[in-house]
């Protein structure tokens, strides 16, 4: 679905990437991990069009989209979540998710001022696409609270919908379980599935490798902006660079990977 090639991207002299190659495949749970300043969120912001590349290509479903902004990432059908969630705290659920739909809509000021029909229209699809997409991630019975009253685990869940309402078919997740309790994170890791199963991609940095490990398909570790390993669950926690990445030794074994990250 996305094919990476030598990205780099250069703030001044700090190579954040540095000529990171790779694909995401579609239909599955791609996983990027590594220690902090690994430039993780920087390789997806490059993704998203938040940032533009020094140097490399991205391609989308067979469109060169290296150098195109944000929104036009958005409307290709990247959708993308953040380790923060930020939302409207004081609009109602359902609210903060129409927000999302209007990136698919065609109506302007001038269908506001005159109540146009097609302004109508739109609002009725953008209200059915937010009911859609609470109910797929299990929030349709807070529809009408106030944003800023649900729990953290509530508003990750508000987040992928969010995502989900701009009808995307690769979605980036941030950090999905950061702040959330291990029970939480079971219930978030089990609807990141259950995307897949409905025709989404997924590609999520997280730091929690036991989640990861058990979640995902294929795993890229970054580690000082350079790809240092990439494969399988199996092969990464057993690959001797990976380790060394995140204890500074040769140990090996998921249980040191753990307890690094536990230690972060």
């Amino acid at each position: 679905m996305l094919e990476i090639s030598h990205l780099t991207k250069r703030f001044g002299g700090l190579a954040a990437v540095h000529d990171v190659s790779t694909t995401i495949e579609a239909g599955r749970i791609n996983a990027i991990i590594g220690p902090n300043g690994a430039g993780k969120t920087t390789f997806f912001n490059l993704i998203n069009g938040v940032h533009r590349p020094t140097s490399g290509r991205i391609v989308f479903k067979g469109q060169d989209v290296t150098n195109l902004p944000a929104d036009q990432m958005a409307r290709l059908g990247i959708a993308r979540t953040f380790q923060t969630t930020t939302l409207f705290d004081v609009a109602s659920v359902l609210d903060n998710l129409i927000v999302g739909h209007r990136l698919r809509t065609r109506s302007g000021l001038w269908d506001v001022l005159v109540g146009s029909r097609r302004l109508r229209q739109e609002e009725q699809v953008c209200r059915e696409k937010a009911r859609a997409a609470l109910d797929f991630v299990g929030l349709a019975h807070l529809e009408h609270r106030v944003a800023g009253d649900i729990s953290q685990e509530e508003r990750k869940r508000l987040a992928f919908a969010l995502a989900l309402s701009t009808d995307p078919s690769l979605v980036l997740l941030d950090e999905p379980a950061g702040g959330v309790n291990p029970d939480e994170t079971l219930g978030l890791a089990e609807l990141i599935r259950k995307m897949v199963k409905s025709g989404l991609t997924v590609c999520l940095i997280e730091h929690k490798m036991d989640m990861i490990m058990s979640l995902a398909d294929k795993i890229l570790v970054l580690n000082h902006g350079e790809r240092i390993a990439e494969g399988t669950p199996a092969e990464i926690r057993r690959n001797p660079a990976v380790i060394d990445a995140y204890l500074g030794t040769d140990h090996a074994g998921i249980d040191h990977l753990e307890a690094a990250d536990a230690r972060a």
